[in-house]
């Protein structure tokens, strides 16, 4: 006899398929309460979000303190970029210096580019992976972020690939709120099935001590290496798909303060928690966007507050601060999302509960 669904996968099921009925829904332009605006904030969360499980699964699950990942999507940005444009936006956009003949004439589908942008990343990734994962904490942040600043560096540098400071413009737009969330999901599932098999435990055990987990028989370096690629490659996808949502690409686009801004994710999150990592990236790429109105000066009764640039970041940063002095672990610790916990929230103790908790 086959086995009946349980509830916890129906409702997961469930809340797939009312997710991709809303995707749809504004993609058609079906809800007027949610504008072009509110679609642009929406992709970005998504992909912050991409960026942000691609971080943890380094520093979260892994243990490595790893700032490399703006480097690894300035490649899958690029590489994404210059695959999907046609030969003739490519002409007008590198007007200073023309393009080099052979990465003028490709022209590939977006998926495509997209995947081979993420993979441009995972090989540059394999070469840095060497020497630098023999190193560890400070050492090991620094080393990767120093390779990021060389990777954008070189970016800017390169007139006849990158277009240097000039950047990469008339993008096309595919990734739209469809794709953003498609690709959220597929990695969303990735990671619990990664996380949940042997490679997953494997990443927990040097997480938490190498010399018992290398007693154990695990090759330390060999999974060092694999959650360091599969983490580039993620952070590739997701630096193509920011490409396309926002059309237009420069090197500066790509420094070590955006590095600093998925750890922020990470961490408010909770490292090594995929559910707290995507409720992070949506509460904070949003709340960074609907802050703005802050610097356009605000009234407070008899206090009126002047204009001043940049005030909306300085709210956000205590916020910031208040949230991880009261939850130092993040929103979620190391904990995930699960249908039994919510119901457990709204089960009624029974009395010998009381008198055991007593």
């Amino acid at each position: 006899m086959k086995k009946s669904l349980s509830l916890p996968r129906i409702l997961t099921i469930a809340c797939l398929v009312l997710l991709a009925v809303m995707v749809q829904l504004i993609s058609m332009g079906a809800l007027p309460f949610i504008d072009n605006y509110m679609i642009r904030v929406l992709n970005l969360c998504a992909v912050y979000a991409i960026l942000g499980l691609s971080m943890n699964l380094v520093n979260g699950f892994t243990g490595m303190f790893s700032l490399g990942q703006a480097g690894f999507m300035a490649v899958g940005a690029y590489v994404t970029a210059l695959f999907a444009m046609t030969p003739e936006v490519k002409e007008r956009v590198f007007y200073l210096e023309p393009i080099e003949e052979w990465l003028g004439a490709i022209h590939m589908p977006f998926i495509v580019a997209l995947l081979l942008g993420g993979l441009a990343a995972a090989v540059l990734s394999f070469f840095i992976g060497f020497p630098v994962l023999r190193l560890k904490g400070d050492y090991l942040a620094i080393a990767t972020l120093g390779f990021a600043e060389i990777i954008r560096i070189i970016f800017l540098n390169l007139q006849t690939i990158t277009n240097g400071a000039m950047g990469v413009k008339n993008i096309p737009p595919t990734a739209d709120i469809r794709w953003c969330f498609a690709v959220l999901t597929l990695m969303v599932v990735f990671m619990l099935r990664l996380i949940n098999s042997s490679y997953g435990r494997a990443f927990k055990a040097i997480r938490d001590d190498e010399i018992a987990a290398e007693a154990m028989g695990i090759n330390l370096f060999k999974h060092k290496m694999m959650s360091f690629i599969l983490s580039s490659f993620i952070a590739g996808i997701g630096g193509g798909l920011m490409a396309s949502v926002v059309s237009a690409i420069t090197p500066n686009l790509f420094r070590f303060t955006l590095a600093y801004d998925i750890l922020l994710i990470v961490v408010l999150g909770g490292q090594g928690s995929i559910t707290g990592t995507v409720v992070s990236a949506f509460v904070i790429t949003a709340a960074k966007e609907w802050l703005r109105w802050l610097d356009a000066g605000f009234s407070l009764g008899p206090i009126t507050v002047p204009e001043i640039a940049g005030l909306r970041m300085v709210i956000f940063s205590v916020l910031l601060m208040v949230i991880i002095l009261f939850y130092r672990q993040g929103f979620f610790g190391s904990r995930e999302f699960s249908w039994e916990g919510l119901f457990n929230i709204f089960r009624p103790k029974k009395k010998g509960d009381k008198k055991e908790a007593a």
